[in-house]
């Protein structure tokens, strides 16, 4: 198991909620905009790594004070010791809340068959068919699309997000991915924070985000399409 850090207590990663999150080192998927560029290399390179008896002993202390542990990533479905990291969690009697990019579908409804995870926060970068020209090469949308049907389908609560990144996402884009999750029950738009990128010479203007105006707008065009839509 790759860990690659430990966020002790959140109020807002895991709805409804007291947290923690564990990061899981190592991505598949290349996005310009992303904030953990240590995460996505992986490797004993990466910040604030920590190793798994000190997370348990972390976990075993704080089963009164915290409701759910949160993994995320990077790209958590890529670990091998996903199921076995999952099973102790839930074995502390913790909810799980599962982060991911969508492109491994059969592990995801792995977790899911086995009741593993509690909630599945998935992200939607763009239209899955562009994924190939922006956030990884010969990325099958098949995939991504398995996913969000094998989530709707199956999961026991769920989000899908989009992070609000121009030349990612504009009105058409918004009004395709809503498209796909029709009848989900949230969806989250997520503002750009331009902080540490992975990237950062996809972006050759400071004004990579959507403004407000834009969010308001992909917004209105979400909502008819799902049962509910928020900003973040």
């Amino acid at each position: 198991m790759d860990l690659g850090g430990l966020q002790k207590s959140s109020i807002i990663d895991y709805p409804g909620k007291l947290s923690c999150v564990v990061f899981l080192s190592g991505c598949n998927f290349e996005c310009p905009y992303c904030h953990n560029p240590s995460l996505v290399r992986g490797g004993n390179g990466c910040r604030d790594s920590l190793n798994v008896e000190h997370l348990f002993e972390f976990l075993k202390s704080r089963r009164h004070l915290l409701d759910g542990v949160v993994i995320s990533g990077g790209e958590p479905t890529l670990q091998k010791d996903l199921v076995s990291l999952c099973e102790s969690i839930k074995r502390l009697g913790y909810s799980i809340k599962l982060d991911t990019n969508g492109s491994r579908p059969n592990e995801l409804k792995r977790l899911i068959v086995q009741g593993l995870v509690d909630y599945i926060a998935m992200d939607i970068k763009t239209d899955p068919f562009y994924y190939d020209s922006l956030v990884r090469a010969a990325c099958n949308p098949e995939d991504i699309l398995s996913s969000i049907i094998t989530i709707m389908e199956s999961a026991p609560d769920y989000e899908f997000r989009t992070t609000c990144v121009k030349g990612f996402v504009d009105e058409r884009i918004i009004e395709k991915i809503t498209e796909l999750i029709k009848g989900s029950r949230l969806y989250a738009l997520q503002r750009f924070n331009r902080s540490e990128l992975l990237h950062p010479e996809f972006f050759p203007s400071a004004e990579c985000g959507h403004g407000e105006n834009d969010i308001v707008k992909f917004k209105r065009i979400a909502e008819p399409w799902v049962l509910r839509c928020i900003v973040r």
